[in-house]
């Protein structure tokens, strides 16, 4: 547990001051050099924001290591049918894939389960597509653990489960961006890249719970997700967000959730509204019409 939770052991430790240099470039970049006038380039509230919810997910994510650390160990130690040697190059492929592959699942969880999407809707808050962007991360990652749950059962290392996701969340920083277009073919077919995650923070209909990649796209392409970067995105929700307030970001569409769960009747309505898709409504439901995404 004190090596877990000593930042020098966290890769992402080591990626901050490049994340910071990279917001100083993207910012000069904007500024000095040729690039189409129609992206978003940056606002200081809403990077301030962002700023401010990165630093607060570092708290939050350190609980949740606590938390789910003991589960891990529990499953790995007292489940877990053989133990996988970690001193191998083929265990850290494996981690980083399957970590990866948990992390595509909880993703789609996220925008398909309206209690999961309570918690990710923060992120795609901003209208804006940068690095700072990158930084606004949610506080609510509790549901990630029954997403890796399935790794320390198959035999890994749960303290390597964390160093798979720094390596994760540090690859995600940089595909936060509009200066950078297309890159080849080969490179746009395997990896999640910034024209593919531009797709996954359009509100427009045709982007909406598309592209739910971290570093592989071959999962979206594998399970049907995936779709091109056709035209510029809309960022941001489907509805104006009119608050740089953290706490509304962050724990609104909870209390939204709730008010719609006190006040409707039947258990199978105040279930939907927890577990349905972001936007279902009992009258949805029974006259089976398309749930259209409040996002």
């Amino acid at each position: 547990m004190e090596a877990l939770l000593d930042p020098m052991t966290n890769p992402v430790t080591y990626a901050a001051p490049f994340f910071l240099l990279t917001i100083v470039i993207e910012l000069a970049a904007l500024r000095w050099l040729d690039h189409d006038d129609g992206v978003t380039g940056y606002s200081l509230k809403d990077a301030r924001t962002s700023i401010s919810m990165g630093v607060g997910s570092l708290f939050f994510l350190t609980v949740f290591k606590v938390v789910s650390f003991v589960g891990f160990i529990a499953a790995y130690t007292y489940l877990a049918p053989f133990q996988l040697p970690v001193d191998t190059w083929w265990y850290w492929v494996l981690v980083v894939l399957g970590v990866d592959l948990g992390y595509y699942w909880h993703h789609r969880f996220s925008h398909r389960v309206r209690i999961g999407w309570a918690g990710h809707q923060a992120h795609h808050s901003s209208e804006f597509m940068n690095f700072g962007t990158a930084l606004r991360q949610k506080w609510n990652p509790w549901f990630e653990f029954f997403f890796w749950l399935p790794l320390p059962l198959l035999g890994f290392s749960p303290w390597t489960l964390y160093v798979a996701f720094g390596v994760n969340l540090i690859f995600q920083f940089f595909v936060h961006t509009e200066l950078v277009g297309k890159l080849p073919r080969p490179i746009e077919y395997v990896l999640n890249t910034p024209s593919h995650h531009r797709v996954h923070h359009g509100s427009d209909p045709e982007y909406l719970d598309k592209n739910y990649a971290g570093m592989l796209i071959i999962w979206d392409r594998l399970f049907g997700t995936f779709t091109q970067e056709r035209h510029r995105p809309t960022y941001g929700l489907t509805y104006e967000v009119d608050t740089f307030n953290l706490l509304r970001l962050q724990y609104g569409d909870y209390v939204q959730m709730a008010r719609d769960v006190r006040g409707v009747r039947g258990l199978r309505n105040k279930l939907g509204y927890v577990f349905g898709p972001p936007g279902w409504t009992p009258s949805a439901e029974r006259d089976r019409e398309p749930v259209l995404p409040r996002r």
